[in-house]
């Protein structure tokens, strides 16, 4: 009996992949080096609960003493606001006149970026110097620091011990925060509702007014002996150099009580005869902030500490790596008898956001295969779901090589896409699955029908997929907050969708190959026989036909 060969030249870059892949020995290899780069990317990409948006400003304030809002308003604002309209990017300019100061609000279109933003804002202050006033003080140019103002972790701390004073919890507070300044990718730390240590004078007007003292005369004493006095080196005949320095005059409450104020009838009059001397904290300060918990069940004052992280890094390991320098300062707060209260944690909400999309991807995956077992078959299941980690594996590689996070948006992307990623992956499975149990698969081999069903198909699943890409690139030219927002999409859904291609031609067959078989065909090459046809591509290599 004659031995019958049928090839098939592929015509379309899907055939050619499958072509090329079939038996190719890398090709197992490279499903596994993409299934562990995929999950690499997962496990180091950045996590961020919402994406970080960039917004680029600042403010120019410049002082000029004892002008009034109109002279500020003409003089000032309204020439700066000329000067800072040539800048190309600025979308809106707000001014403010006031009483001897006069202060410009520049902010830059969402996604223009924030260093190039605040060096074109500062150097058109810079050229245009020569155009302020004369009385008109060196102009101050703050940028806006948006982007890294949002806290990740906030901390409550407050007095476990009640002998503990206001002064010492500053200072213990304070000191923490200098440890969380130094921890990698910490980007700004914030201490509020504090209240910084000062010796207060508590003035007796009784007194005062019995000595014939004013307020002024107390200001005045008290700064005359609270500055720095500079050291001053001199050197000596044999070329030494003598340092002589004075220590700060007023180091303790002694000091202050001590500060002669005045001369009453030939007697000197101290601090300590017309006011009551404290070592306490900034009291004119008035902004202040409370905690009350489960375990304390009243309301106590606290200081509330935050940490926000560079842009970029990824929240969860940041706030790991401040967690984990508070848990070795425990035994220290627990001495000095300092509890807190952990009131935010970033970090956990983004590692549990993406913790919970991932389980619904996986989620996902599992209702698609069940889904194809029921219309294809238990082996078309498995190959078709084995292609979804793939491609999604293959998308958060790009996304993490081009500086992209993990957030809601992300996978939001990836959830939006999953639908249509498995498409390419069914429709060349169930043209293999056709192709398997047609009459002339009979005296076709293997190769040649999975390399055919994958070409016959290319086409027109190229253009289709090409026609859902078109409709999310629009996306990507959205501008303003909600373009800066939703831009992981435009992004992460074209390039999951030219991923499906691929690993569909390629994985498909090469699946479909070792896992799927031709079903009986008897009847079928007896009538071929009987017939004496052949296809096209196909000839028989041995033996004559009868």
């Amino acid at each position: 009996m004659a031995e019958i060969k049928c090839k098939y030249t592929p015509k379309d870059i899907a055939g050619k992949l499958a072509l090329s892949f079939l038996h190719n020995p890398l090709t197992a290899l490279l499903a596994v080096f993409i299934l562990a780069v995929g999950y690499l990317s997962l496990e180091i990409m950045p996590r961020e609960e919402d994406p970080q948006i960039a917004i680029s400003g600042g403010a120019i304030i410049v002082p000029m003493p004892g002008a009034s809002p109109k002279e500020i308003e003409n003089v000032i604002v309204k020439p700066l606001e000329e000067k800072i309209r040539e800048i190309s990017g600025v979308e809106y300019i707000y001014g403010m006149a006031m009483e001897n100061v006069g202060i410009v609000n520049v902010q830059y279109y969402i996604g223009e970026n924030r260093e190039i933003s605040n060096l074109k804002l500062y150097d058109k202050v810079m050229q245009n110097m020569d155009q302020l006033p004369k009385n008109a003080m060196q102009p101050l140019v703050k940028p806006f620091d948006i982007d890294i103002d949002i806290p990740i972790l906030t901390f409550a701390f407050y007095k476990k011990d009640p002998n503990l004073s206001d002064a010492e919890l500053f200072k213990i507070v304070k000191d923490i925060q200098y440890r969380f300044n130094r921890i990698k990718n910490v980007s700004k730390t914030e201490l509020k509702g504090a209240h910084k240590r000062q010796f207060n004078i508590l003035v007796d007007l009784n007194k005062l007014k019995g000595y014939h003292i004013s307020m002024g005369q107390i200001m005045k004493a008290v700064q005359s002996v609270a500055l720095q006095v500079p050291e001053v080196k001199n050197r000596t005949k044999d070329n030494k150099i003598v340092i002589f320095g004075v220590p700060n005059a007023i180091e303790s409450i002694e000091d202050v009580k001590n500060i002669m104020v005045a001369n009453y009838m030939g007697s000197p009059i101290y601090v300590k005869d017309i006011a009551k001397v404290e070592d306490g904290v900034d009291i004119q300060n008035f902004k202040s902030a409370k905690i009350w918990t489960k375990d304390i069940k009243k309301d106590i004052e606290q200081y509330t500490l935050t940490i926000a992280k560079l842009k970029g890094t990824n929240a969860v390991f940041v706030a790991n790596d401040v967690l984990a320098e508070l848990e070795n300062l425990k035994p220290m707060l627990e001495e000095k008898g300092v509890g807190y209260v952990l009131t935010r944690d970033y970090g956990k909400r983004a590692n549990d956001a993406v913790n919970e999309l991932v389980r619904h991807l996986l989620i996902t995956i599992l209702i698609i295969a069940v889904m194809l077992i029921f219309f294809l078959g238990w082996k078309e299941a498995v190959i078709v779901t084995f292609t979804v980690p793939a491609i999604l594996a293959i998308t958060l590689f790009i996304a993490y090589i081009t500086g992209q996070t993990i957030n809601r948006i992300t996978l939001f992307a990836f959830l939006l896409s999953l639908g249509l990623l498995v498409d390419a992956a069914i429709i060349v499975i169930e043209n293999i699955h056709r192709h398997l149990h047609e009459h002339d698969a009979a005296y076709k081999d293997m190769d040649t029908i999975m390399v055919e069903a994958t070409d016959e198909i290319g086409a027109p699943t190229n253009v289709a997929t090409l026609a859902i890409i078109l409709t999310m690139v629009p996306m990507a030219f959205v501008g303003g907050m909600m373009g800066e927002f939703m831009k992981p999409i435009p992004y992460n859904v074209p390039v999951a969708l030219i991923a499906s291609l691929v690993i569909a031609y390629i994985f498909t067959p090469y699946l479909a190959r070792r896992m799927l078989k031709k079903p009986h065909f008897h009847h079928h090459k007896h009538h071929f026989q009987k017939e004496n046809r052949l296809p096209e591509e196909c000839s028989i290599e041995e033996g004559d036909k009868k």
